[in-house]
């Protein structure tokens, strides 16, 4: 199979792939590179390069971490689109956002301005840390759902308010979901997961992200939104709200609207890129973080071996092999 001939997909991933040092070495060869950094650094007046480059505290904080890992991404973007042209795109939550301006439906300018200000509305959304994540493993999706609704049938009835109960915000893989919500469900998910051989993993978030909790946050981000210039895409988006593709302005802004309080339907995604004939998955990112899902999830569509390929685009030299 020659691989320059066939479908491919380029990737983004989000919050969770960060790593220390990322796009050091790429920004210090690559002056444009360095040049992103800079502005991500003046739009967000925070020092990235000091925090991410030299070992600086709180790396996990969205408000950092959301421009920080955007600027990685998009750094990469930039060194492989000479050699690479993809038949579509994807990005998993952040992730989406550095996908819109690979495809040309923002540019980078306003992408950073929009991850910034969406990275502070996340981090102010639950002040009180009311809210939290977790990853389930070892369960099926439907394992996952059923211990989830179970969950939310124990709660105390003070905490049973309407959108405000554990939900399933990211279907990432058949084996891997996470669940968000308050943080008493979460504590409870965690047990009840043990009980049937499960593992219910808290994460470090400052909240119950793509879930209604996010609510205000999102009309906030609206707001903005609204405000932005959306160009029809150079090559299908598969957004994260559906997992299908959108091939026009007016659809990615409509899907994007509901990002922050929908759930990543990462699944639907990769399984709707291989029924649309995409054979090739390319992720630009810090580290192999959706290289490493796309296996599990095509499995269950019986995908020939050898058929697909799936791979991780992290530093200056997978560039330059790249082919």
């Amino acid at each position: 199979m020659i691989m320059s001939e066939i479908k491919s997909a380029l990737l983004f991933p989000g919050q969770g792939s960060q790593e220390q040092g990322m796009g050091r070495e790429l920004a210090e060869r690559n002056s444009d590179v360095m040049d992103l950094w800079k502005k991500a650094e003046k739009i967000s007046r925070i020092p990235l390069r000091g925090i991410y480059w030299d070992g600086g505290e709180n790396q996990d904080d969205t408000r950092r971490l959301q421009p920080a890992l955007t600027v990685v991404n998009l750094g990469l973007w930039m060194e492989l689109s000479s050699r690479f042209k993809p038949d579509g795109t994807a990005g998993h939550s952040l992730g989406e956002y550095s996908a819109l301006a690979a495809a040309s439906v923002l540019d980078f300018d306003t992408v950073l301005d929009l991850v910034t200000l969406r990275g502070q509305l996340m981090a102010e959304a639950d002040p009180s840390g009311l809210g939290g994540m977790a990853a389930i493993v070892k369960l099926s999706g439907e394992q996952a759902a059923e211990l989830v609704q179970a969950v939310n049938q124990e709660l105390p009835a003070e905490l049973c308010v309407p959108g405000r109960e554990l939900c399933i915000a990211n279907y990432n893989t058949p084996a891997q979901c996470v669940a968000s919500g308050p943080k008493p469900a979460i504590d409870l998910l965690v047990e009840k997961a043990r009980a049937v051989k499960g593992r219910a993993l808290p994460l470090a978030v400052s909240g119950a992200f793509h879930t209604p909790f996010m609510g205000e946050a999102a009309a906030e981000l609206t707001k903005a939104l609204n405000k932005c210039d959306f160009s029809n895409p150079r090559f299908p988006v598969y957004c994260n709200v559906t997992g299908r593709a959108e091939h026009s302005a007016d659809g990615v802004k409509a899907r994007l609207l509901d990002q922050m309080t929908s759930s990543v339907r990462w699944i639907d995604t990769i399984r709707n890129q291989y029924n649309d004939g995409i054979r090739r998955f390319v992720e630009c990112g810090p580290k192999s973080v959706l290289a490493k899902m796309t296996e599990p999830i095509l499995a269950p569509l019986a995908a020939p071996e050898g058929s697909w390929q799936s791979l991780s685009i992290t530093s200056i030299e997978e560039v330059q092999n790249f082919k």
